[in-house]
């Protein structure tokens, strides 16, 4: 609680402005300021210094390296451009300062975002795909060419041309390349073009040109049916809109980008010299060659003549190989009839010993036969002094419950029979 009698505090510098630094971050911080540079200059360390003015106020700015690194353009005195940062003090001379993180030109930040927008919708189509451009023809048949009559991108173009294919007709569809009616007269000349190439001229190659500008100029090459139609168009396209730093969805869609019209231009235009000395040398490559095959082909001929020699030499070596050719064939047949003689009579020799050698070895084998047989003779048992039992009816009487008593029983000896009678 302040004392009714105290003294008013007394500040010193340093201190007061850090008060106040802390008093505009707390109120004001983060801000966003619309204004137009003024004094703007670039530091050897890379921060960057301007004012922001309109026409009621102006205010010191600071842009530091690190930011200044992000900028997509290069700020200009009289621009109107959007910044955003921090309001501060800068304690060494007192002065209000805005901190700017970061910058783009007025306008812009809408304008990019639909571009960033429509830019991700084509690309998930496949629009941009690389593999979907065409080839660039590097001779043409002739140039289709699209830009503004008062655009001096019109001039770049045809002067580069001029100078480099004079030859090569160039076939120009003019069209606005800036304001509300851009798109629809940009697709009209294209379609424009595209007729012409199937009922006249053959076009091989379009130019859709145009110069710099901020992306509200150039917001026409972001027409969605524009860049469509670049996409599917059956001739390719090269697009130079805009500098080398400037991008629009065209140029994504278009099978080549050029950094500038005039490096469009140039990109279907090789010098009309280079041709003549590409010419040149193959003409010269080509009268080698062929010098080179005559000369092979003469020696060619020239071997065969050798081995060739004369028709009638030919002949007699003909005849003399089918001489000898006959006299083979009638050495090789009194051979084959020889071989075949004496096989017959080696035959015929050895005929006789092999049947004699058959019928003995049939006798061998009859009278093996014959031995086995004979031991298997029942009367070479009986020899031993065994006898063969048998009743009256001539049954073989071989156990001991055969017999009966008062039976008369035949035994069969070796030398002969016995009549017996079992008691």
């Amino acid at each position: 609680m302040a004392r009714i009698d105290s003294e008013p505090r007394v500040w010193s510098v340093g201190a007061l402005c850090l008060a106040i630094a802390d008093t505009l971050n707390a109120r004001f911080n983060p801000v966003t300021v619309k204004g137009e540079v003024s004094g703007f200059s670039r530091a050897a360390s890379g921060h960057c210094y301007f004012n922001l003015k309109d026409d009621s106020g102006q205010i010191r700015c600071a842009m530091f390296k690190r930011a200044a690194s992000a900028l997509n353009f290069s700020p200009r005195d009289g621009e109107l451009v959007e910044v955003r940062g921090k309001l501060g003090v800068y304690e060494a001379r007192g002065d209000l300062q805005l901190v700017v993180e970061t910058m783009q030109k007025a306008g812009q930040g809408d304008l990019f975002a639909q571009f960033i927008k429509l830019k991700a919708t084509l690309e998930a189509e496949g629009i941009f795909e690389a593999s979907r451009k065409k080839g660039i023809p590097a001779q043409p048949r002739a140039i289709g060419l699209i830009t503004s009559l008062g655009a001096a991108a019109l001039h770049d173009v045809v002067t580069a041309l001029q100078r480099r294919v004079p030859h090569i007709p160039v076939i120009l569809a003019p069209a606005s390349v800036q304001g509300a009616n851009a798109p629809l007269e940009l697709l009209q000349s294209l379609q424009k073009l595209v007729d012409w190439h199937h009922k006249s001229t053959a076009i091989d190659v379009i130019l859709m040109v145009r110069g710099g500008g901020a992306i509200e100029d150039l917001w026409a090459f972001n027409d969605e049916t524009l860049v469509r139609a670049v996409a599917s168009c059956p001739i390719p396209i090269i697009s130079g809109v805009g500098h080398e730093t400037d991008f629009t969805l065209t140029d994504f869609a278009a099978d080549l980008r050029a950094p500038t019209p005039t490096a469009a231009a140039e990109m279907v235009a090789t010098e009309r010299a280079q041709l003549m000395g590409d010419l040149l040398l193959m003409q010269r490559e080509l009268a080698e060659a062929l010098s080179a095959s005559v000369n092979r082909m003469s020696q060619r001929l020239d071997r065969v003549a050798n081995r060739l020699g004369r028709p009638s030499n030919r002949l007699n070596d003909q005849k003399s190989k089918l001489i000898r050719m006959g006299q083979l064939l009638q050495y090789a047949l009194k051979s084959q009839v020889q071989q075949q003689k004496q096989g017959l009579l080696k035959v015929s020799e050895s005929l006789p010993r092999v049947l004699q050698q058959g019928v003995e070895k049939r006798q061998q084998l009859i009278q093996h036969m014959g031995t086995r047989l004979g031991l298997l003779d029942p009367h070479l048992v009986l020899e031993r002094g065994y006898a063969w039992l048998t009743d009256e009816a001539g049954h073989a009487l071989t156990h001991a419950h055969d017999f009966q008593p008062a039976q008369n029983v035949t035994a069969t000896l070796a030398d002969g029979q016995v009549q017996l009678k079992v008691k």
